[in-house]
């Protein structure tokens, strides 16, 4: 009996789960990320101010003091809160190291996702829930490591900020990182910016291939495609149907080929990633350096969408709306082209070049006016910024290589650099290919790769915070 005992005590050992030890802290951050992650921010159903006062009240309950922390609504929106928090350093004449991070989401429909959106679940190594790689992820590490230092008793030479800010996504929220820029200024003026973009790349095992760090980042502008017609019963269908005539424009559009064209930091990319994928994408990804317009290997570069999105400016239909009733013919119909624009790319040539490929008159193709000013470019990568994101990755990564990349969205930082602060992304946060289905169903981030994140911001802010 003693023998079964002891053998039915083995096999209950072997058969359960064995974890690796959770990093310090971790308890208290994920309580902080799962609350960051179950409070809605999108447009539709959510709240930005109710985030920022949980996350406030959370880090005041964790010791960090109420006087430094600031929450900001701007008038007549009152769900479009902020929330600015400092850690001072010991300098005075040292300028500060700011955080910003974005606190609202894409609207997210239940019925469609397999999990709860708003429900932050753990499941096979994975975090799901709407936020948790855009960019909740890295807002809890920037407060998490906030309360981290105040708790260790942190005096850093530099000041640490964080703004942590609404209306970054397209909706009726006020933008938050433009308005501190122009109302609150002194409070978040810094010598840099952190915020996301960049971050690392995972193949399809999950080996992580670069750490990189956005050195550029694509316009975004939205075109809108119109058909109209005289309608009509639906009984007497006529030649010229608009929602027809639109559907064959859009098909146009997507058989349109935007030319492969590199700047330095996607060449830069390339190169550094060419050696680390599988011989026959790297064979295809040197060729492509060679010569951009090589169908053959530009076909096997493609099968990445990621890669695909990086080397060309890219238009896809987003929204579609048209017809007024189910048994008359449409009178109007329209559909949203979202364009993402390699930088220095006008949206006047994008849009001659969609016309001409759709070669219809009757398909009305428009574009919002040209700004005023002109989009103010990345930051520079400077020795300042690069020198200790390579000397964390040697430790926490070691033998990835960091390079420069040209993300494939926009971020918030050009709000800032407008505002006179350098800004550049980088989140320490690895990736697959499709970047966690951002803006998309059941949007996740590996539980790994949070960890990981966690601690290299943790190390990277206080590197900078010491800088001289």
């Amino acid at each position: 009996m003693r023998l079964f005992s002891t053998l039915a005590v083995l096999a209950v050992g072997l058969a359960t789960p064995v974890h690796a030890a959770e990093p310090p802290g971790w308890p208290a951050f994920r309580a902080m990320f799962q609350e960051m992650v179950e409070t809605d921010t999108s447009y539709a159903t959510g709240d930005c101010t109710v985030a920022v006062n949980k996350t406030a009240a959370r880090m005041k309950a964790a010791g960090f003091p109420a006087e430094h922390l600031h929450i900001f609504v701007p008038e007549n929106s009152p769900k479009s809160g902020n929330l600015v928090a400092v850690l001072p350093g010991k300098d005075p004449k040292a300028r500060a190291v700011l955080l910003l991070g974005h606190i609202d989401v894409v609207n997210a429909h239940r019925a469609d996702w397999t999990r709860d959106p708003y429900v932050l679940v753990e499941e096979n190594g994975e975090f799901y829930g709407r936020g948790v790689s855009d960019m909740k992820a890295q807002d809890a590490i920037f407060a998490d490591s906030m309360v981290r230092y105040h708790a260790e008793g942190l005096k850093p030479r530099r000041t640490i900020k964080m703004a942590l800010t609404c209306g970054e996504e397209p909706s009726g929220f006020v933008n938050g990182a433009s308005w501190l820029a122009q109302n609150k200024r002194e409070l978040i003026d810094a010598d840099f910016a952190i915020t996301e973009g960049g971050g690392g790349d995972l193949d399809d095992r999950g080996r992580k291939l670069a750490v990189t760090v956005m050195a550029a980042e694509k316009a975004t502008t939205n075109l809108t495609f119109e058909v109209t017609g005289p309608g009509g019963h639906s009984s007497k269908p006529r030649p010229e149907n608009p929602i027809v005539i639109l559907g064959e424009a859009l098909v146009k559009l997507g058989a349109l080929p935007f030319p492969t064209e590199f700047n330095a930091f996607s060449r830069a990319y390339f190169e550094a990633v060419a050696p680390r994928v599988d011989a026959e994408t790297g064979s295809a990804m040197r060729k492509v350096l060679a010569d951009p317009q090589d169908l053959a290997a530009n076909a096997l570069v493609d099968r990445s969408m990621s890669r695909r999105a990086m080397l060309r400016t890219t238009c896809i239909p987003t929204l579609i709306e048209g017809g007024h009733a189910s048994n008359a013919q449409p009178q109007r119909v329209r559909a949203t082209v979202n364009c993402r624009l390699l930088p220095g790319q006008s949206i006047a040539a994008v849009r001659s070049a969609i016309v001409e490929a759709i070669a219809d008159p009757r398909v009305t193709v428009s574009a919002p006016p040209p700004p005023a000013a002109a989009r103010p470019p990345i930051s520079p990568l400077t020795p300042q910024i690069m020198d200790p994101i390579r000397a964390v990755a040697a430790k926490v990564f070691p033998g990835v290589p960091v390079t420069p990349m040209q993300e494939t969205f926009g971020t918030d930082s050009t709000r800032l650099i407008a505002a006179g602060i350098p800004t550049f992304g980088f989140s320490a946060l690895f990736r697959g290919d499709d970047a966690g289905n951002i803006h998309g169903l059941n949007e996740h981030i590996s539980v790994q790769s949070v960890s990981q994140g966690r601690e290299f911001l943790y190390r990277l802010i206080k590197a900078y915070a010491e800088q001289k």
